[in-house]
């Protein structure tokens, strides 16, 4: 495998300018994972009798869950058509458009009508707009992280790379938060009618705040360093005779192949071997999470406050054990860490369902912290490094777009799963676990069979 001279050649930014990096990159993730998490805990409270009504409860479920799962068919093709955009032009401009895309999309789910107001329309209107939702988080996530990662010290870059990824536990707490304020303070009528909307509409606020930061940032300087590079190599052809010219031109041109094929073609293992890796990190988070608050409050009969505290509690605690893993790997590799995560994930599968069965409440909130904190945050933190140090500068945002949103279909189609599973074992939560655990052994297969040597001294 070749060493790739453009990811060891930047230093990092000067403290200053690497703090606005690091702010952009969460204020967009932050957007993303917000938006994100409100639609998985919206589908499995009140999509099912909003949008699907004629359907008795558990079918509604699943109907609502299936419109959650839509958004992520829409996401590979916005990871590639953003990857290459970023790979090309440059990942500033493109995660500026990504923001808009998905904050508009989000407020706008805000204002649907619903089943009762506009009929068929309505869960149509809500699919239309969870595809284009999904279209542009396809493009934030290799694009945030590599705003950070490709600007960091090497020395730094696992810790720093950590930071937009706590934005997934400040996602979780702002989402869960703002629905379980919803949920305390209106009554069950008004929180039906028109308090559902308030999460979705909230995402304008932050669209103009990420927008503004974004805005203000510059672009990495691996990608730079790259453009440089291709600056150099075009001139160096003028420079060739005339009679050699067209030679040294058509085989610049060879080089210059769209990245997705340039990624197939220089990286083909490890394409396949991040999809496997980052399997367990997004079915975990989507079974904790998303089908674990509607298991609780649909199948169990329990107050949905009671899961919505438990994720609000394990969320605030990844905003600490996130950036604390991704320091840590500094000093020993991303893939232990990597690998520890997964491990836990193979191994806790059936004694989080039998916390949750228990039906009490710090039992409940127990499983939540420990299976969030040392399974998906665990591989979360240490995840966009790790990918990073697996594609060269000029494929790695298509390597990272590619990797996590095909991944995703899965992640996302999970609670979608899940509640079949559920249905199918006859209301008990044993085929959901092993299919758990099943997809967290392939994980782990895959993260011991990554091999990543770009010369770079942090990779172990």
């Amino acid at each position: 495998m070749d060493v790739d001279k453009n990811h060891i050649a930047n230093d990092g930014l000067p403290d200053a300018a690497m703090r606005k990096v690091v702010a952009a990159s969460f204020a967009g993730a932050l957007l993303e994972w917000y938006d994100f998490f409100i639609f998985g805990t919206a589908a499995g409270l009140v999509f099912g009798p909003l949008f699907f009504p004629q359907e008795d409860p558990v079918v509604g479920t699943i109907a609502a869950f299936a419109t959650f799962g839509v958004g992520f068919l829409a996401r590979p093709l916005g990871g590639i058509v953003f990857g290459h955009y970023g790979d090309k032009i440059g990942r500033k401009v493109t995660l500026i458009w990504t923001l808009v895309i998905v904050g508009i999309s989000t407020f706008l789910i805000g204002l649907l009508p619903t089943y009762a107001n506009a009929g068929v329309w309505a869960p149509a209107l809500l699919v239309i707009l969870r595809l284009i939702q999904g279209f542009g988080l396809g493009g934030e996530y290799g694009g945030a992280a590599l705003m950070t990662i490709e600007s960091a010290p090497q020395s730094k870059r696992g810790f720093l790379g950590s930071l937009p990824q706590t934005a997934a536990s400040a996602g979780i707490m702002l989402a869960t938060g703002v629905f379980a304020l919803c949920n305390g303070l209106l009554t069950q009528e008004q929180f039906m009618a028109w308090g559902w909307r308030i999460p979705f509409l909230l995402s304008a606020v932050m669209l103009i705040v990420g927008m503004y930061i974004r805005i203000h940032t510059e672009e990495t300087g691996d990608f730079k360093h790259a453009k440089r590079e291709v600056i150099a190599e075009k001139q160096a052809i003028l420079t060739v005779p005339m009679a050699q010219r067209d030679e040294s031109g058509q085989q610049w041109k060879k080089k210059e192949s769209l990245p997705i094929i340039e990624l197939f073609r220089r990286h083909p293992r490890n394409i396949f071997l991040a999809l496997g890796a980052r399997l367990a990190e997004t079915v975990s988070s989507n079974i904790i999470n998303a089908f674990g608050i509607a298991y609780l409050s649909t199948q169990l009969a329990m107050d949905r406050q009671i899961p919505l505290t438990g994720m609000l509690i394990a969320s605030a605690i990844g905003l600490i054990s996130c950036p604390l893993i991704g320091w840590i790997s500094d000093r020993v590799g991303q893939r232990p860490l990597y690998m520890a995560g997964a491990a836990f994930c193979m191994l806790f599968a059936f004694p989080f369902f039998f916390l949750l069965e228990t039906q009490q409440p710090v039992v409940i909130w127990f499983a939540m912290i420990v299976g969030y904190n040392f399974g998906p945050t665990m591989m979360f933190a240490v995840q966009p490094t790790m990918f990073v140090r697996m594609f060269g500068t000029k494929v790695r945002y298509t390597g990272l777009s590619f990797a996590y949103q095909f991944s995703a279909i899965l992640g996302g189609m999970t609670p979608l799963i899940a509640s079949s599973l559920l249905a199918l074992g006859g209301s008990k939560p044993w085929y959901v676990a092993a299919y758990f655990a099943g997809i967290s052994v392939i994980s782990l297969v895959c993260v011991q069979l990554i091999r990543v040597n770009y010369g770079d001294p942090q990779t172990k």
